[in-house]
Parts: structure tokens; sequence; C-alpha cells
């Protein structure tokens, strides 16, 4: 059973946690070889960026060495970012993880611990700027869903989560079970609206 550290902090933003949460359960319920935590600081409710509630499962304490880590984004990172606990977790969990992911803004937390350096990645279009100011990154990629770059893979904004967090199921298991849990998921995307990307 490989576990899944899923790093929570005050005003994470809601999807960038909960969209590649319901890729992994998903994957974990049906293959009852992932096992999902919500990882905090401290014990004790917290409140994400819109306002949904979570109850962490562990303490950084209670979980040292995850298989496979998650960091997501939010206007909470710049808090995160100053954390000295909080930020020596991330380093040292990153040590041993087999993946080492972000979503959105947490790809400048995987920057400053230390794994995303020399590495290619991407972050939300609003942090483009602060990532490559930064410093230590190969390549900030903009305009992308998610980069993958050896075991480190990032994500773009807020839910391009979910697209990354499928191909990440792809890698662990196979693309063709990635597959089924999409369909599980019902996730079609057909946006009523023009593409981002082509929007300019």
């Amino acid at each position: 059973m490989k576990s899944v550290a899923f790093l929570v902090f005050p005003n994470v933003e809601d999807l960038d946690l909960v969209g590649p949460w319901q890729v992994l359960t998903t994957a974990g319920v049906m293959t009852e070889k992932l096992k999902c935590y919500t990882v905090a600081k401290e014990a004790g409710t917290l409140q994400c960026s819109k306002g949904l509630r979570i109850i962490p499962d562990k303490t950084l304490s209670e979980m040292p060495k995850p298989d496979i880590l998650l960091v997501p984004g939010g206007r909470g990172v710049d808090d995160a970012l100053n954390d000295s606990a909080t930020m020596e977790w991330v380093t040292e969990a990153a040590k041993t993880a087999e993946w080492v992911t972000s979503v959105c803004s947490g790809a400048l937390m995987l920057l400053k611990a230390g794994p995303a350096q020399g590495r290619r990645i991407t972050t939300h279009s609003n942090r483009i700027a602060q990532a490559r100011e930064m410093g230590g990154a190969k390549e900030v990629v903009e305009n992308i869903r998610y980069v993958d770059d050896g075991n480190v893979v990032s994500s773009a904004g807020v839910s391009a989560g979910i697209d990354m967090a499928l191909w990440l199921t792809g890698q662990i298991f196979s693309p063709d079970f990635a597959i089924q849990v999409q369909k599980r998921m019902e996730y079609t995307p057909l946006p009523p609206y023009q593409d981002l990307w082509t929007d300019k």
C-alpha cells in the first residue's frame, strides 16, 4: 500500500487539494493500493481559501516519509514559504518520495525546499514571474497543464491538478487504468466558453 501525503495549510486553494484528492482516492478505492492522507503542521480544523474546512489526518511529525508527496497552492503558500517547519518537512519528505508533485503555486514551495531545483516546472499563470525570480528551476513553462521532469511533476493552476493527478495515476499503474479512473469520475471537460490559452 503506497501512501500519498497531501500537504495542507491555512488558505490552501480548495480545488488544488480536492481535485487530485478525488483522482487518487478513486484510484485507491479501485485498487486498494493507494492510501491518501491530508497532512498539516498542527492538528485541528483549518480553512481553505474559499471556505472549505478540513481536519487533517496527520501532523507533519506523524508522516515523515510518504511514497508520494503532493503540495497544493493558493494564497496560503506565501505564509507556508516562510514557515521553517513546513518547508523542512517538504525537503525531507521529498528525499525519499517516489513522486514529488505540486499544483498551482505549490511549485514555489518545491523550488524553495529543493526538489524542483534544476527541473522543468510550471505553476499558476499569475505565479510564473515569481517562480522565475526565485531562480533554480531549469525552466518555468507557461501555457501548459502539467510538466514532468523525472519524479517531479508540477501543474498549472487549480483545475490543472486533476489532469496532473490522472497522468500520475497512469504512471503509478497504467494509462489504461487511469482512463478507467477518469471514466469513474466522469471527467470529460467541455468548457462552455473560450479556451483560456487561446484567448490572448
